[in-house]
């Protein structure tokens, strides 16, 4: 049971117990990696299997987690298309040619995820070889904020490059779309064939776009990723911020789950999205801040959107801060595994 809690849940089977990991559980929190990172340049670390699986291992040792996740970053495979790009502190991706127009699309190399983030299976192999309890989540970036990283050449706010492509010229952006459709198809793939038993893709910045847009140049892409991981048997989550406007288009994906962000009550999301989908999340990351009793008081509240424990897999709104203190993280799992535990459980 121990092992199989977050892959049951997720398929909408009975649990002993409410599961739960943290988005970001491996990395910036903790005092292990911060160590690390003195010496190790971030993409250094993602780049060296050994590296990343004991960052992937340091938060199952440290707190009763129901999975790991490897510790990878979305950008990885932009080396693979023949992007130049670095992970610069404090700010994430930096693309120092962005890919604006049609010949910049087409100038993209053809992706082979074997030959370009081996890296990152290998990770997850070593993680398996010293883990024998808990699954691995691999995951990749929903195409839409890939394309935005490229589009704006980094983090962006008001995604006035990315838009105005999409606008002007949506045939070139549909272009660039299927290129990273294809991309992170082959990626999952890769990360499923290496061991993951959970595949998420976090498409953080979808929420910037309509109802009508996420329908014309989103959905589709999504749809064929999501078909193209069936034949896998891992259980899929799709995990955006800032969306609540698009839940209903959102439920068409044909993810297994969705994660959801702390601005939308999961009783709500329930009742918008029907009972056929998993739900993760949606703890407010800053609770984790605050005291004991207010923590306590959070985390329970969201239990309560699902009285029955169903299908529920327990997790923050987005990853978890670099301020947070370790401690309060440890209280937050052995209070979720405490108060969602159901009698009679299978």
């Amino acid at each position: 049971m121990r092992r199989d809690r977050v892959l049951r849940a997720l398929r909408r089977e009975s649990t002993d117990t409410t599961p739960i990991w943290i988005m970001r559980q491996a990395g910036r929190h903790l005092p292990e990696y911060r160590k690390l990172r003195e010496s190790h340049p971030i993409l250094e670390i993602a780049r060296t299997p050994e590296l990343a699986a004991e960052v992937s291992l340091e938060p199952i040792r440290r707190y009763d987690v129901d999975a790991g996740v490897v510790f990878a970053d979305i950008s990885l495979p932009f080396a693979g298309l023949g992007v130049d790009f670095s992970i610069d502190p404090g700010l994430g991706p930096v693309v120092r040619h962005p890919v604006r127009t049609r010949p910049d699309v087409d100038a993209l190399t053809a992706f082979d995820a074997r030959a370009s983030v081996p890296f990152v299976g290998r990770a997850i192999e070593l993680f398996l070889e010293r883990e024998s309890v808990r699954p691995i989540i691999g995951f990749a970036g929903g195409p839409f904020t890939l394309a935005a990283y490229l589009i704006e050449g980094g983090p962006s706010r008001e995604y006035v490059q990315t838009k105005r492509l999409l606008y002007s010229e949506p045939a070139t952006f549909d272009r660039l779309m299927q290129r990273l459709t294809d991309l992170t198809i082959d990626y999952l793939r890769l990360q499923a064939e290496s061991g993951a038993a959970v595949l998420q893709l976090f498409d953080t910045w979808v929420g910037a776009v309509t109802p009508a847009v996420f329908e014309r140049h989103l959905l589709a892409p999504l749809q064929a990723i999501f078909d193209a991981l069936q034949p896998l048997h891992r259980p899929t989550i799709y995990f955006s911020t800032g969306s609540s406007h698009l839940l209903e288009l959102l439920a068409t994906t044909g993810a297994d789950a969705l994660g959801v962000d702390w601005r939308e009550p999961l009783g709500r999301v329930r009742r918008r999205v029907g009972p056929d989908l998993a739900l993760q999340g949606n703890l407010d990351p800053g609770a984790l801040l605050g005291s004991a009793a207010s923590l306590r008081r959070e985390a329970q509240a969201v239990l309560d959107e699902i009285p029955d424990r169903s299908s529920h897999v327990f997790n923050l709104g987005h990853g978890v801060l670099p301020e947070t203190d370790p401690d309060r993280v440890r209280m937050l799992v052995e209070y979720v595994h405490e108060a969602g535990r159901r009698e009679g459980g299978a």
